[in-house]
């Protein structure tokens, strides 16, 4: 079993939870996700890693509490276990000097992109920090993104903190000699940034992450299409060429369970969290 050590509310619906998995932390590298099976009844879901902490054997990992697993793994407190941890999987986001580094995260995602912003770092890299999300009160990892970066940025939908939107990214864009860009966050956030970069000629990168299942490339599930090729994001990926991706049909994949979801996580919470 893998215990939860550390249990932690970073905003409305969105938690931090460090899990003690020996046989995992040591190959878990920024970029790379495990998949969780809270119990026997449960689905099996992915989540990107956040930290590795070899000294103490635990991963960490962000979640927001969307749908029924999440909201599952939400419940659990400290010192409960979780039945199953699969990995590390996926492949290691692209670390070495690139030079100057914009690293872009929105929401959620704002947490592993840290891990990915710091290891940039390390690697000897300038790193530009950009924060995203609704609100200011959904804004995660701000000190810790702040920390690492060498110019630093927030922006939230309502501009209720920081910049209001994307549009400011023309402008670091076009000043700045920009050597890569790398983005984590909904499809929308990383589609339109690879668009705006495309302009420049700016390599950037995205994290996808479709419908996935096995994270082993049996099921299929987590098809893309890059490049006018079929990969799979769970061992072709995560990490993709955000210019080459097809938008369209990540979108709309990502939307085909949307009605049994909903019905799956209303069914639980009148059940009182307890897998029907």
């Amino acid at each position: 079993m893998n215990k939860i050590v550390a249990k932690q509310e970073l905003a409305t619906k969105i938690k931090l939870v460090e899990i003690y998995a020996p046989e995992s932390v040591e190959e878990a590298k920024p970029g790379q996700f495990v998949i969780l099976h809270i119990d026997e009844k449960g689905e099996r879901f992915p989540l990107t890693i956040v930290d590795a902490n070899i000294s103490k054997g635990t991963i960490s990992l962000v979640f927001n509490e969307v749908g029924k697993s999440t909201k599952q793994l939400g419940i659990l407190e400290e010192g409960d276990d979780i039945l199953n941890l699969a990995g590390p999987l996926g492949n290691p986001s692209e670390i070495e000097n690139f030079g100057r580094v914009l690293c872009i995260g929105g929401g959620v995602m704002i947490a592993p992109l840290w891990f990915v912003a710091s290891a940039l770092r390390k690697a000897g890299n300038e790193i530009i920090g950009v924060i995203g999300a609704r609100n200011k009160d959904l804004l995660i990892f701000e000190d810790e993104m702040k920390a690492i970066s060498d110019e630093f940025y927030i922006t939230t939908d309502d501009g209720s903190k920081g910049y209001t939107g994307l549009d400011f990214l023309n402008k670091i864009l076009s000043q700045k000699n920009i050597n890569r860009v790398v983005t984590m966050g909904s499809v929308v956030t990383m589609k339109a940034v690879s668009e705006m970069t495309k302009s420049y000629g700016i390599k950037t990168m995205v994290t996808l992450t479709p419908i996935m299942v096995d994270g082993t490339g049996m099921c299929g599930c987590c098809r893309v299409s890059v490049g006018g090729e079929i990969k799979y994001a769970c061992i072709d990926g995560p990490e993709f060429d955000g210019h080459a991706v097809d938008w369209n049909l990540l979108v709309s994949r990502k939307r085909i369970y949307l009605p049994e979801e909903r019905i799956s996580s209303l069914l639980n919470e009148r059940l009182g969290g307890i897998n029907p």
